[in-house]
């Protein structure tokens, strides 16, 4: 049978506009990248030139971008990671990762789909399974997330089910503008609990022994 080859044109120039648009909003959290390619992988992001003061991530085939940390988001940043890491470093407990290293959810039932959460934890027996040309294959045990200004809480809680539908067990959303912090638990639909200064950040099964208080963070 002879192929009618505009017909076959037109069909697959629609079929093409029908793949090349994400939904939105896919990452409320976030916004998409105008006229990126769609879908991308995880590898793709690891290539993209991302030199623009944004940050990338790729979530369900579609690359989002969020604007550069500012002060406020970048103290409390530091001022997490420095007592984490030395913690973690301390009892030899594994890995806390910096906020340009990207997680792989493909495994955990996500495909095109990794986040770079602005820390992250995970424990040595995981060490065997990451490939160091490629994103950590897997959801961090302990994802922190720093709200900027201009991220809601909706935005928020949306990224965190994110990471617990990948297996995270520990999430903490970080609110510098309110200065508390979230905490979200394996399986969890909202916050268990939502810690103010006075209260003390606890790394519970996933980080054990570790405390913080939460005036600290916020100083």
């Amino acid at each position: 049978m002879e192929i009618d080859r505009d017909q076959w044109t037109e069909s697959t120039t629609a079929m093409t506009a029908l793949r090349s648009h994400p939904p939105d909003p896919i990452a409320p959290w976030a916004e998409l990248v105008p006229d990126a390619p769609y879908p991308m992988t995880v590898d793709d992001l690891l290539d993209w030139p991302g030199d623009d003061g944004y940050r990338y991530e790729v979530v369900e085939g579609a690359l989002v971008r969020m604007a550069g940390t500012r002060p406020p988001a970048g103290r409390a940043t530091r001022r997490l990671l420095r007592p984490l890491d030395a913690y973690v470093e301390a009892h030899d407990l594994g890995t806390v990762t910096l906020p340009d290293e990207v997680y792989d959810f493909e495994r955990t039932g996500q495909p095109n789909t990794g986040l770079l959460p602005d820390l992250g934890f995970y424990p040595h027996e995981r060490d065997e399974s990451i490939d160091p040309r490629r994103a950590i294959p897997f959801g961090p045990d302990l994802a922190v997330e720093v709200a900027g200004s201009s991220q809601t809480q909706g935005d928020m809680d949306a990224k965190a089910r994110r990471y617990l539908a990948a297996g995270t067990a520990l999430v903490w959303v970080l609110w510098p503008q309110g200065r508390r912090v979230d905490v979200w638990r394996r399986d969890g639909h909202a916050p268990i609990a939502t810690l103010k200064p006075g209260d003390t950040l606890d790394g519970l099964d996933v980080v054990p022994g570790f405390t913080h208080p939460v005036a600290d963070i916020f100083a």
